[in-house]
């Protein structure tokens, strides 16, 4: 998306024959990465897109990422940033996972291979060898498919998956495992004004978060209540584009919501349930490069080993100098701790 906002941008400014200051919002704290992947295999283009947690609950340090090469598939990444597999799959754009009830680690990524037709592209984690296996690919409507999140099943559903598709329309889909053999109901839609792309679902009571890209966030209770805008692009806590969203829930109602402010380089921080700004952080250079013009990001609670022990952020880097984009690692409580002013007390990992 930044390659068209940035044309469009440059176009203006050749037309009006005049130069312009770039938009910085509020103040933010900076943080480095403890590890970063494998670039992609697509150099030389906007192609790292959007990363997937999956934490080994027996052995932290052996959890995986999940993540796109939006124009040739999907990567397996262990948290030493090693690939562990890439499974050819096309123009697959986002990625989230959920782990069923009977131990299966399911993923879905957003298929933009035809522009006419959003489809979601399923695979299953096996998780002891770190490999991908192809299940099946669904259709979820018209216009080009974009962004994807999933979350626990409702009302009978083992999972609930989530596209945002290009035009604005949203669609959410029950989806029933069936020992293997999926099947997805249409049960949730609407339409947004402008673009929209990440998104992301509170496990507790399936809230849907959306990023509409130039407006902010929107929230859906899936309570039948009206969406409503609840953080909007205002040049402070986010700056357009509005990318990736990350959830970090603490207790019945409580943690936070991080959203990528990729118009200038930052991550906006906002408390749950009330969606209250909390602060901002950065990946700067460190040990290893930092994360600038990042489109999706995922986080999650608990212990990952003694790199990352109270959590891990993991952050898409548009930019990675001369390398072919990837995905830099962040220690949760170093996150934490460098917004410790905003958010207040230190809680654990699971919110006492």
């Amino acid at each position: 998306m930044r390659g068209a906002v940035i044309s469009a941008t440059l176009a203006a400014m050749l037309a009006a024959g005049c130069t312009t200051t770039p938009i910085v919002g509020d103040p933010a704290v900076e943080v480095t990465a403890t590890a970063e992947t494998e670039p992609v295999g697509t150099a030389n283009a906007d192609a790292a897109d959007d990363p997937a947690i999956w934490r080994n609950a027996a052995d932290p340090a052996a959890s995986l990422v999940v993540a796109t090469d939006k124009k040739a598939g999907l990567y397996v990444y262990g948290l030493d940033g090693k690939a562990r597999h890439f499974l050819a799959g096309g123009r697959l754009n986002n990625v989230d996972l959920v782990e069923l009830a009977d131990g299966t680690v399911l993923v879905g990524a957003s298929d933009r291979t035809d522009p006419a037709l959003a489809r979601v592209a399923l695979f299953t984690l096996d998780t002891a060898r770190g490999r991908l296996n192809r299940v099946e690919t669904f259709d979820v409507g018209p216009g080009e498919g974009y962004g994807f999140c999933m979350g626990p099943g409702r009302d009978g559903a083992d999972a609930m998956l989530y596209s945002p598709v290009k035009d604005g329309s949203l669609h959410g889909q029950a989806l029933r495992w069936n020992g293997g053999r999926p099947a997805v109901e249409t049960v949730f839609r609407h339409k947004l004004a402008t673009q929209p792309e990440g998104c992301v679902v509170d496990p507790r009571n399936g809230t849907l978060y959306v990023g509409e890209e130039t407006a902010g966030i929107w929230r859906f209770r899936m309570d039948g209540t009206p969406g409503e805008l609840v953080a909007p692009v205002d040049n402070a806590m986010l700056v357009a584009d509005v990318e990736g969203l990350a959830i970090a829930p603490e207790g019945r109602e409580g943690g936070l919501l991080v959203a990528s402010s990729q118009g200038d380089n930052a991550y906006a921080a906002f408390r749950l349930p009330g969606m209250e700004p909390v602060g901002r952080f950065r990946i700067v250079d460190g040990a290893l490069g930092g994360a600038e013009e990042t489109d999706g990001i995922d986080l999650v609670l608990g212990d990952f080993g003694p790199a990352f022990p109270r959590g891990l952020f993991v952050a898409q880097d548009g930019m990675n100098g001369a390398a072919a984009q990837n995905f830099k690692l962040v220690r949760w409580d170093a996150i934490r701790e460098a917004l410790a002013r905003g958010i207040g007390p230190e809680t654990t990992a699971d919110g006492n």
